[in-house]
This record gives structure tokens, C-alpha cells and sequence, in this order.
């Protein structure tokens, strides 16, 4: 299988620029001085509809319409930030789009989907709704992880925090399918070539670590709940795995007492809105599961901002 290249990369920014936003590197010296390491937050919650996914999504209809097969519509799954991501850009192109999204998801992903004109269908079996849907309106899936315009795409958030930041000793990215590690590791592993890139996911949802562990794809059928509810990924991807083993230093786990601590510290050390699931890598650092390089440059990309400020009260 072809991995996703730095040129793919480069491609997918000049063919999303203007669409999206080049998200800040914010210096956050609360936890520099914590962890003895500048830190560094690749603030994707400012992103349009609020997180990262907006770039794969983009990138893989715009890659279509180059080929002339834009369609009259897609389909998809989501907990909720890459619904309103493939909303945004199906909204930009004229592209109907119809979800299938938890039925108990959290209300303001839902709001946000339905804010560019996303179509939700409720379901407790995301994989065999989708599958329904794709038969019924004969539209394509446009995957939440797992095709390489999609990781192409999220890699664009690695080219940026290279180009504007201090190169970087380290580079903790949250896991969920493994598209935004992919592709930021793609990037990462050529224009920083002495940086670690980790990945961090939840111990409840660990369908990556499973499936490395295994050397395959492990499906998980009822991945446990998670505070981190954007990480709840039923399985790795037959793209990203290989991507993850060739350009990842190593994927890591965090329990959810850990997640839950580091959300309300990541927000008020920051002063950024940004959802559970990005606080996974400062939790990967106060639990010392990762070791922050003394004096270094630490980079923890922040994937997303809609959250439930209800959890947080």
C-alpha cells in the first residue's frame, strides 16, 4: 500500500488554501514551566467548524472535483467533528451530505452539523447504518479517517506546525481512527526528521494500540465510553495503520481519570474552548506516560473545540 507523502501533503495545502485556516502555534507558558520544555499548541479548535477534520474533508472533495467526479452527494459516520467538517465542505461545493452519528452524541456536535446544512441519521450501529445509507442514495463514503485524501489532508496541520514553529523534539497528536497522526507524522518525519511524533488515545478506545499490537486492523465492537467521545474510533484503518507503523515513534495510553483532569488544566492554562478529546496529550504528560525533552520543543496538537460545556461544569 502507498503511503501518503510530503508532496501529497504540499498538494492537498495549495488545493485547500483560502478554505481553511492556518492555525496558530500558541506558546502556553504555564506548562513550559511545568514540564521544564516550551510547549507549543497547534490551536485546531479555532479551525472552521471547530476542528482539524475540516482539511481531509476539503481535501477529498476538491481532489474529486480535479477528477471531475464530485458527487451530488456523501455519505459518512461520526461522533460528530468530522460530520460538521464534511458539512462545511459540502456546503462550499454544493454536495448533500448525510450522516450517521451516535444517537446519544453530544448536543453541540450536533448543532454544528446542522449548521451547514447536515443530514443526521441516529444509530447504535455507525458501520451498518453507514453501509445503508451508501446503498440507499448511492452516494460515496468520504471516511472520517480512512482514505489517503483524508490523511493528506490532516497532514496539512503538520506542514504548518513545522514551517511556523522551532523545530520540534516532540509531537503529541490525540488518536481516534488515526487519520490526523497519520498525516501530521507523514509530515513530520520528513521536515523534522529528529522529532518523536506519539500518538495518545484513550485506554477505553484503544482500537490503534490493539492494532499494533496484533500487526492488523482490530475492530472494536463497543468501544467503552470515553470523556474524549471524538476518540471513540471502532478500528484502526486499513491506511492508517501502515502509516502509523512506518512514520509513528509510538502510540500510548490514557485512562480516563487522567482525561479528565487535564481537560479543565488544558483550558485554563491556554485560555482556549477546546473539547476533551485534546487534552489527551497533556494527559499523556502529567500521568508520565511520555516524558517532555528537558529544554526541548514540545508541540501537542489541540484536535477540536466542540464541548460539552455541561461536562466541564
Amino acid at each position: 500500500m502507498a503511503l501518503v507523502t510530503i508532496d501529497d501533503i504540499s498538494d492537498a495545502a495549495n488545493r485547500i488554501e483560502g478554505l481553511v485556516l492556518r492555525t496558530p502555534l500558541v506558546d502556553n507558558q504555564v506548562l513550559s514551566h511545568e514540564f521544564g520544555t516550551r510547549v507549543l499548541l497547534k490551536a485546531e479548535n479555532l479551525q472552521h467548524a471547530g476542528s482539524f477534520k475540516v482539511r481531509g474533508a476539503l481535501n477529498t472533495l476538491l481532489t474529486w472535483q480535479e477528477r471531475g467526479e464530485l458527487p451530488e452527494g456523501v455519505v459518512s459516520f461520526s461522533a460528530g467533528n468530522h460530520a460538521a467538517a464534511v458539512a462545511y465542505a459540502g456546503k462550499r461545493l454544493g454536495v448533500r451530505v448525510i450522516v450517521a452519528m451516535p444517537s446519544n452524541p453530544v448536543p453541540s456536535k450536533v448543532a454544528n452539523v446542522r449548521r451547514f446544512g447536515g443530514e443526521i441519521v441516529p444509530t447504535d450501529d455507525l458501520a451498518a447504518t453507514l453501509a445503508e445509507l451508501a446503498e440507499e442514495h448511492g452516494f460515496p463514503i468520504l471516511h472520517p479517517f480512512d482514505q489517503p485524501e483524508v490523511i493528506a489532508g490532516q497532514g496539512t496541520a503538520g506542514l504548518e506546525l513545522c514551517a511556523d514553529g522551532p523545530p520540534p523534539d516532540l509531537v503529541l497528536v490525540p488518536v481516534g481512527g488515526g487519520g490526523l497522526l497519520s498525516g501530521v507524522a507523514a509530515a513530520v518525519r520528513k521536515l523534522a526528521p529528529s522529532a518523536r511524533v506519539v500518538g495518545v488515545e484513550p485506554a477505553t478506545s484503544n482500537a490503534m494500540s490493539q492494532s499494533l499490537a496484533a500487526g492488523k486492523v482490530v475492530r472494536i465492537d463497543n468501544p467503552s465510553a470515553t470523556v474524549a467521545d471524538g476518540l471513540t474510533a471502532p478500528f484502526a484503518g486499513e491506511h492508517t495503520l501502515p502509516h502509523v507503523q512506518a512514520y509513528v515513534d509510538d502510540v500510548v495510553e490514557v485512562d480516563e481519570a487522567a482525561i479528565s483532569a487535564a481537560w479543565p488544566e488544558l483550558i485554563e492554562s491556554s485560555k482556549l474552548l477546546v473539547e476533551p478529546a485534546s487534552a489527551v496529550c497533556l494527559a499523556a504528560l502529567r500521568s508520565g506516560v511520555v516524558e517532555a525533552p528537558r529544554d526541548g520543543v514540545t508541540v501537542l496538537v489541540v484536535s477540536g473545540g466542540n464541548a460539552d460545556l455541561t461536562r466541564l461544569a
